[in-house]
């Protein structure tokens, strides 16, 4: 990997999530020599993919360049490296550009999506965890619809035009509000020649309320707000299996050409940390975020899961735990570096958020609980705040005025033509 070997402590971070990328730069690499190893070149900021996949932005506007990002960092190397193995006795980390020692590794690849043992789901479904799945996702809502319009079948009609999101966590819902929006102000001028009225969204969730790790409040004012934008909701209701036609649930079934999987996650963890792991695959960490069982290995963000007095479950898996691990681990390699004891994770919940679109979003803080006008502002608000750099912030605030005055979305472009699920 042409990476000199110098008189500093090598630690190798396997990611640049939200968990890899705050460690990354919060660490002192004057007394570390620090490795970044990641199967893309680029950080994604998965809470707007949504809108990547539903036209509302561009693809750069949620990614930006991890060597720009750790442009000038001292003792810094990233490489473009797929991680294949962990030989944690030898402390080597195999990679598709070969092997790679480590003095201490730092394991943050994340999650991706739970298909809870499903084959033909996993097969046909549409999932949203990169940038990837969201451009295949833009690609099919629109390629649906230019195939609505060439078809004189009836019933296919109906399956292209008929969206089915399985799943009503803050991405389900977010994603459906999209949708309702293209239906309201979009879809009808780029097709007038297509009733774009029998376009249904339908949101399957097996639980009893929406968005059920948030606040009742919360959950019922999402309801309220979805209904409102003509969004149906199917709690209490299974998916059972999906053909990539039909969708059989617990209740009922649906026609639909297009089944959005957002019911769950799992950690993926690289090969060679065989430890004990939570029923979501993730890896348990003690209080220190260091791994069980294995010597100077620490894991980060989704794919671990801390474990402690104050939390014997974990924390969720969510991009402000991520982050907060990953400075609170980068202040305790700081500490250790200069003979200082290391202090334990202790998790800050600033609230949790979700937007249905245009002036609807809910917001629940420690202290106040609020939605409607005022939570839609604070939601752009703090994720413009959490995007990587100022033009990111700039692109997307641009973006969402422009659609706001003129009821657009983007540039509704099949750049590659999606050939189909289990392709």
């Amino acid at each position: 990997m042409n990476i000199p070997d110098i008189d500093l402590p090598r630690i190798v971070v396997i990611g640049c999530g939200f968990a890899g990328l705050k460690f990354s730069k919060k660490i002192d690499s004057k007394k570390y020599q620090v490795v970044l190893l990641d199967k893309n070149n680029y950080h994604t900021f998965q809470p707007l993919l949504y809108q990547v996949a539903s036209s509302g932005l561009e693809p750069d506007s949620i990614v930006y360049p991890i060597r720009k990002i750790f442009k000038g960092k001292q003792n810094f190397y990233f490489r473009l490296a797929e991680t294949k193995s962990i030989n944690a006795k030898d402390k080597i980390v195999d990679t598709n550009i070969g092997p790679l020692p480590y003095d201490y590794l730092v394991i943050a690849t994340g999650a991706t999506s739970n298909f809870f043992g499903m084959d033909n789901i996993e097969k046909h479904s549409m999932s949203m965890k990169n940038l990837i799945d969201a451009l295949d996702l833009r690609s099919l809502i629109i390629q649906n619809f230019e195939n609505a319009l060439n078809t004189s079948d009836l019933e296919e009609r109906e399956r292209l035009m008929n969206f089915v999101i399985v799943g009503a966590g803050p991405t389900g819902i977010e994603l459906a509000g999209a949708l309702a929006e293209l239906k309201a102000h979009v879809l009808p001028n780029d097709y007038p020649d297509l009733d774009i009225r029998r376009m249904q969204i339908h949101i399957v969730e097996a639980n009893d309320r929406v968005l059920g790790a948030m606040s009742p409040h919360a959950s019922e004012k999402s309801e309220k707000y979805l209904k409102s934008r003509d969004i149906h909701i199917w709690l209490n209701t299974f998916v059972k299996d999906y053909d990539g036609k039909t969708v059989l649930t617990s209740k009922k079934n649906f026609q639909s050409n297009t089944l959005i999987w957002a019911a769950g996650i799992k950690g993926q963890s690289p090969h060679g940390i065989e430890v004990e792991k939570t029923r979501d695959h993730r890896i348990i960490v003690d209080e220190f975020n260091a791994v069980k069982g294995f010597e100077e290995v620490y894991s980060i963000g989704d794919v671990a899961s801390v474990q402690s007095e104050s939390s014997p479950k974990g924390h969720a898996m969510l991009a402000s735990v991520a982050e907060q691990q990953g400075n609170q681990l980068a202040i305790n390699f700081n500490r250790k570096a200069n003979k200082k004891e290391m202090k334990p994770f202790n998790y800050q919940d600033k609230g949790t958020m979700a937007t249905i679109g245009r002036n609807k979003a809910v917001v629940d803080l420690s202290y106040i609980k609020f939605g409607g006008f005022a939570g839609w502002f604070v939601w752009m608000f703090v994720h413009l705040m959490l995007l990587v750099d100022f033009r990111s912030r700039l692109v997307v605030f641009t973006n969402w005025v422009w659609s706001y005055i003129n009821y657009d979305k983007g540039t509704r472009l099949i750049v590659r033509k999606y050939l189909g699920t289990g392709e």
